[in-house]
Protein backbone atom coordinates (compact mmCIF):
# COMPACT_ATOMS: atom_id res chain seq x y z
CA UNK A 1 0.00 0.00 0.00
CA UNK A 2 1.44 3.37 -0.79
CA UNK A 3 0.15 7.02 -0.59
CA UNK A 4 -0.34 8.24 -3.85
CA UNK A 5 -0.70 11.89 -5.44
CA UNK A 6 -1.06 12.80 -8.77
CA UNK A 7 -0.02 15.87 -10.48
CA UNK A 8 2.79 15.75 -7.97
CA UNK A 9 5.10 17.96 -9.68
CA UNK A 10 2.34 21.08 -9.76
CA UNK A 11 1.90 23.52 -7.18
CA UNK A 12 -0.18 21.79 -4.67
CA UNK A 13 0.62 18.14 -5.34
CA UNK A 14 4.27 18.92 -4.68
CA UNK A 15 3.08 20.36 -1.21
CA UNK A 16 1.60 17.15 -0.39
CA UNK A 17 4.48 15.16 -0.60
CA UNK A 18 6.27 17.57 0.71
CA UNK A 19 3.67 17.90 3.74
CA UNK A 20 3.83 13.90 3.94
CA UNK A 21 7.54 13.94 4.36
CA UNK A 22 7.73 16.20 7.21
CA UNK A 23 4.88 14.38 8.45
CA UNK A 24 7.05 11.60 9.17
CA UNK A 25 5.24 9.78 6.31
CA UNK A 26 8.58 7.06 4.88
CA UNK A 27 9.73 8.22 1.63
CA UNK A 28 9.45 4.78 0.49
CA UNK A 29 5.67 4.33 1.18
CA UNK A 30 4.82 7.69 -1.13
CA UNK A 31 4.33 7.11 -4.93
CA UNK A 32 4.23 10.81 -6.92
CA UNK A 33 2.08 10.03 -10.60
CA UNK A 34 3.94 12.76 -13.01
CA UNK A 35 3.95 12.99 -16.54
CA UNK A 36 7.53 13.89 -16.97
CA UNK A 37 10.62 12.33 -13.95
CA UNK A 38 12.64 15.27 -14.80
CA UNK A 39 10.49 17.54 -13.43
CA UNK A 40 10.22 15.30 -10.09
CA UNK A 41 13.85 14.26 -9.84
CA UNK A 42 13.79 16.47 -6.25
CA UNK A 43 11.00 13.77 -5.36
CA UNK A 44 13.01 11.28 -6.33
CA UNK A 45 16.14 11.94 -4.65
CA UNK A 46 13.95 12.26 -1.45
CA UNK A 47 13.53 8.15 -1.75
CA UNK A 48 9.74 8.95 -2.79
CA UNK A 49 8.41 6.06 -6.15
CA UNK A 50 7.81 8.08 -9.32
CA UNK A 51 5.17 6.58 -11.88
CA UNK A 52 4.41 8.03 -15.15
CA UNK A 53 0.87 8.94 -15.98
CA UNK A 54 -1.04 11.26 -17.77
CA UNK A 55 -4.99 12.41 -17.17
CA UNK A 56 -5.37 12.54 -20.87
CA UNK A 57 -3.81 9.05 -22.26
CA UNK A 58 -5.99 6.79 -19.59
CA UNK A 59 -3.96 3.73 -20.95
CA UNK A 60 -0.59 5.32 -19.07
CA UNK A 61 -3.13 4.95 -15.86
CA UNK A 62 -3.20 1.13 -15.37
CA UNK A 63 -0.18 1.27 -13.56
CA UNK A 64 -1.03 4.38 -11.16
CA UNK A 65 -2.12 2.69 -8.79
CA UNK A 66 -2.08 -0.58 -6.89
CA UNK A 67 -5.01 -2.31 -4.58
CA UNK A 68 -4.92 -1.11 -1.39
CA UNK A 69 -3.49 2.37 -2.04
CA UNK A 70 -4.75 5.71 -0.89
CA UNK A 71 -4.77 8.09 -3.81
CA UNK A 72 -5.30 12.12 -3.92
CA UNK A 73 -6.49 12.87 -7.17
CA UNK A 74 -5.14 16.49 -7.60
CA UNK A 75 -7.75 18.47 -10.11
CA UNK A 76 -6.63 19.06 -13.43
CA UNK A 77 -5.38 22.66 -14.39
CA UNK A 78 -7.06 22.69 -17.79
CA UNK A 79 -10.30 23.60 -17.17
CA UNK A 80 -12.87 22.48 -19.59
CA UNK A 81 -11.28 19.62 -20.15
CA UNK A 82 -11.06 18.07 -16.80
CA UNK A 83 -14.49 15.69 -17.08
CA UNK A 84 -12.86 13.52 -18.90
CA UNK A 85 -9.04 13.47 -17.64
CA UNK A 86 -10.53 13.14 -13.79
CA UNK A 87 -13.16 10.42 -14.67
CA UNK A 88 -9.82 8.42 -16.65
CA UNK A 89 -8.34 8.56 -13.20
CA UNK A 90 -11.41 7.48 -11.41
CA UNK A 91 -12.22 4.44 -13.86
CA UNK A 92 -8.13 3.64 -13.34
CA UNK A 93 -8.68 3.32 -9.09
CA UNK A 94 -11.75 1.46 -9.49
CA UNK A 95 -9.65 -0.93 -11.48
CA UNK A 96 -7.05 -1.32 -9.25
CA UNK A 97 -8.99 -1.08 -5.84
CA UNK A 98 -7.62 2.03 -4.32
CA UNK A 99 -8.74 1.94 -0.35
CA UNK A 100 -9.44 5.97 -0.82
CA UNK A 101 -9.86 7.81 -3.27
CA UNK A 102 -9.19 11.98 -2.22
CA UNK A 103 -10.13 14.82 -4.71
CA UNK A 104 -9.08 18.27 -4.94
CA UNK A 105 -12.67 19.82 -4.99
CA UNK A 106 -14.18 23.73 -4.76
CA UNK A 107 -15.49 25.32 -1.88
CA UNK A 108 -19.60 24.68 -1.37
CA UNK A 109 -19.19 21.84 -4.04
CA UNK A 110 -22.48 20.51 -5.47
CA UNK A 111 -24.03 23.67 -3.73
CA UNK A 112 -21.75 26.15 -5.96
CA UNK A 113 -23.17 28.10 -8.53
CA UNK A 114 -19.86 29.32 -9.81
CA UNK A 115 -19.22 28.24 -13.56
CA UNK A 116 -15.49 27.53 -12.04
CA UNK A 117 -17.51 24.54 -10.11
CA UNK A 118 -19.46 22.64 -13.08
CA UNK A 119 -16.34 20.16 -13.69
CA UNK A 120 -15.69 19.66 -9.80
CA UNK A 121 -19.41 18.54 -9.48
CA UNK A 122 -19.15 16.80 -11.74
CA UNK A 123 -16.07 14.87 -10.60
CA UNK A 124 -17.94 15.10 -7.44
CA UNK A 125 -20.81 12.96 -8.01
CA UNK A 126 -18.04 10.45 -10.93
CA UNK A 127 -16.48 9.52 -7.29
CA UNK A 128 -19.36 8.94 -5.31
CA UNK A 129 -20.62 6.86 -7.48
CA UNK A 130 -17.63 4.98 -8.46
CA UNK A 131 -18.33 3.12 -5.32
CA UNK A 132 -14.82 3.83 -4.12
CA UNK A 133 -14.28 4.84 -0.81
CA UNK A 134 -13.61 8.65 -1.02
CA UNK A 135 -12.68 12.19 0.72
CA UNK A 136 -13.80 15.04 -0.60
CA UNK A 137 -11.67 17.94 -0.03
CA UNK A 138 -13.91 21.16 -0.98
CA UNK A 139 -10.57 23.80 -1.20
CA UNK A 140 -11.55 27.39 -0.84
CA UNK A 141 -9.14 29.91 -2.91
CA UNK A 142 -5.96 30.16 -1.99
CA UNK A 143 -3.99 33.34 -0.75
CA UNK A 144 -1.14 32.64 -3.79
CA UNK A 145 -3.82 33.26 -6.56
CA UNK A 146 -3.73 36.89 -5.55
CA UNK A 147 -0.35 37.11 -4.22
CA UNK A 148 1.52 35.48 -6.96
CA UNK A 149 0.14 38.53 -9.56
CA UNK A 150 1.05 41.34 -7.88
CA UNK A 151 3.39 42.64 -11.00
CA UNK A 152 0.16 45.06 -12.19
CA UNK A 153 -1.20 45.65 -8.94
CA UNK A 154 2.37 47.51 -8.01
CA UNK A 155 2.86 48.74 -11.51
CA UNK A 156 -0.68 50.92 -11.43
CA UNK A 157 -1.07 51.29 -8.10
CA UNK A 158 -4.58 49.34 -8.04
CA UNK A 159 -6.12 46.27 -7.24
CA UNK A 160 -8.80 45.89 -10.15
CA UNK A 161 -12.00 43.59 -9.84
CA UNK A 162 -15.50 43.56 -10.56
CA UNK A 163 -16.21 41.98 -6.62
CA UNK A 164 -17.77 44.67 -5.14
CA UNK A 165 -17.39 44.82 -1.10
CA UNK A 166 -17.46 40.59 -1.50
CA UNK A 167 -15.24 38.50 0.65
CA UNK A 168 -12.85 35.14 0.47
CA UNK A 169 -11.75 32.97 2.89
CA UNK A 170 -8.72 31.89 1.74
CA UNK A 171 -5.34 30.07 2.98
CA UNK A 172 -2.21 29.19 1.84
CA UNK A 173 -1.48 26.35 -0.34
CA UNK A 174 0.52 24.66 2.10
CA UNK A 175 -2.37 24.88 4.52
CA UNK A 176 -4.54 22.94 1.89
CA UNK A 177 -1.78 20.56 1.13
CA UNK A 178 -1.25 19.35 5.36
CA UNK A 179 -5.17 18.72 5.27
CA UNK A 180 -4.58 16.73 2.31
CA UNK A 181 -1.83 14.79 3.74
CA UNK A 182 -3.77 14.56 6.98
CA UNK A 183 -6.79 12.51 5.21
CA UNK A 184 -4.47 10.28 3.63
CA UNK A 185 -2.52 9.36 6.60
CA UNK A 186 -5.22 9.57 9.45
CA UNK A 187 -8.01 7.54 9.70
CA UNK A 188 -12.23 8.16 10.29
CA UNK A 189 -11.99 10.38 6.69
CA UNK A 190 -13.78 8.06 4.42
CA UNK A 191 -16.69 8.98 2.79
CA UNK A 192 -16.84 12.25 4.22
CA UNK A 193 -16.95 15.78 2.98
CA UNK A 194 -14.84 18.73 3.92
CA UNK A 195 -15.43 22.27 3.07
CA UNK A 196 -11.93 23.89 3.33
CA UNK A 197 -11.02 27.41 3.96
CA UNK A 198 -9.21 30.19 5.40
CA UNK A 199 -9.90 31.50 9.30
CA UNK A 200 -10.60 35.19 7.92
CA UNK A 201 -12.63 36.14 5.01
CA UNK A 202 -10.83 39.34 3.81
CA UNK A 203 -12.23 41.82 0.87
CA UNK A 204 -10.35 43.12 -2.38
CA UNK A 205 -10.76 46.40 -0.01
CA UNK A 206 -8.30 45.28 2.80
CA UNK A 207 -6.25 43.15 0.43
CA UNK A 208 -4.89 46.81 -1.43
CA UNK A 209 -4.90 48.13 2.50
CA UNK A 210 -2.33 45.24 3.48
CA UNK A 211 -0.29 45.81 0.22
CA UNK A 212 -0.44 49.84 1.14
CA UNK A 213 0.66 48.68 4.94
CA UNK A 214 3.33 46.67 3.62
CA UNK A 215 4.86 48.53 0.48
CA UNK A 216 4.92 51.95 2.17
CA UNK A 217 2.67 52.50 -1.11
CA UNK A 218 -1.11 53.99 -1.67
CA UNK A 219 -2.42 50.94 -3.13
CA UNK A 220 -6.33 51.29 -4.13
CA UNK A 221 -9.19 49.27 -4.72
CA UNK A 222 -10.45 50.19 -8.28
CA UNK A 223 -13.91 48.17 -8.53
CA UNK A 224 -15.37 48.19 -11.46
CA UNK A 225 -18.21 46.81 -13.61
CA UNK A 226 -18.33 43.40 -14.86
CA UNK A 227 -18.10 44.18 -18.29
CA UNK A 228 -14.87 46.70 -17.86
CA UNK A 229 -13.39 43.76 -15.69
CA UNK A 230 -13.77 41.85 -18.37
CA UNK A 231 -12.04 43.73 -21.41
CA UNK A 232 -9.27 44.35 -18.99
CA UNK A 233 -8.58 40.82 -18.67
CA UNK A 234 -9.01 40.34 -22.72
CA UNK A 235 -6.44 43.04 -22.75
CA UNK A 236 -3.91 41.61 -20.02
CA UNK A 237 -3.88 38.14 -22.72
CA UNK A 238 -5.90 35.98 -20.64
CA UNK A 239 -7.89 33.41 -23.21
CA UNK A 240 -11.02 34.75 -24.32
CA UNK A 241 -12.46 30.97 -23.11
CA UNK A 242 -11.63 31.73 -19.62
CA UNK A 243 -12.84 35.61 -19.44
CA UNK A 244 -16.51 34.88 -18.85
CA UNK A 245 -14.97 32.52 -15.72
CA UNK A 246 -13.20 34.96 -14.08
CA UNK A 247 -15.93 37.44 -14.45
CA UNK A 248 -18.26 34.60 -13.30
CA UNK A 249 -16.12 34.46 -10.16
CA UNK A 250 -15.80 37.89 -8.85
CA UNK A 251 -19.70 37.86 -9.34
CA UNK A 252 -19.91 34.98 -7.22
CA UNK A 253 -17.03 36.49 -4.93
CA UNK A 254 -19.87 39.63 -4.44
CA UNK A 255 -22.46 36.70 -3.57
CA UNK A 256 -20.02 35.46 -0.88
CA UNK A 257 -19.65 32.26 -2.84
CA UNK A 258 -16.41 31.62 -1.63
CA UNK A 259 -16.15 33.44 2.11
CA UNK A 260 -17.37 30.99 4.22
CA UNK A 261 -15.48 30.74 7.06
CA UNK A 262 -15.81 27.12 8.61
CA UNK A 263 -13.02 26.23 10.62
CA UNK A 264 -12.69 22.99 8.72
CA UNK A 265 -9.50 23.31 7.57
CA UNK A 266 -7.82 24.26 10.58
CA UNK A 267 -9.41 21.22 12.38
CA UNK A 268 -7.40 18.90 9.64
CA UNK A 269 -3.97 20.61 10.22
CA UNK A 270 -4.56 20.98 14.13
CA UNK A 271 -2.98 24.70 13.96
CA UNK A 272 -4.64 28.06 12.44
CA UNK A 273 -4.31 29.10 8.72
CA UNK A 274 -1.70 30.91 7.31
CA UNK A 275 -2.86 35.03 7.74
CA UNK A 276 -2.98 36.52 4.09
CA UNK A 277 -0.20 39.17 5.32
CA UNK A 278 2.22 36.09 5.86
CA UNK A 279 1.72 35.12 1.87
CA UNK A 280 1.64 39.00 0.88
CA UNK A 281 5.09 39.23 3.25
CA UNK A 282 6.47 35.91 1.33
CA UNK A 283 5.38 37.52 -2.37
CA UNK A 284 6.78 41.15 -2.08
CA UNK A 285 10.29 38.98 -0.59
CA UNK A 286 10.42 36.74 -3.76
CA UNK A 287 10.04 40.07 -5.72
CA UNK A 288 12.74 41.68 -3.95
CA UNK A 289 14.81 38.95 -4.60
Amino acid sequence: MSIVVTGATGHLGRLVVRSLLASGTAPGDIAAVVRDKEKAADLAAAGVALRVADYDRPETLADAFRSGDRVLLVSGSEVGRRVPQHTAVIDAARAAGVAQLAYTSILRGTGSDLQLAAEHQVTERLIVDSGLPYTLLRNGFYHEVYTEALAPVLEHGKVVHSAGDGRIATASRADYAAAAAAVLTGEGHLNRTYELSGDTAWSFAEFAAELSRQTGRTITYDNVPAEVYGEILGGAGVPATFVPILVDLDAGIGRGQIADVTGELAGLIGRPTTPLAESVAEALAGREG
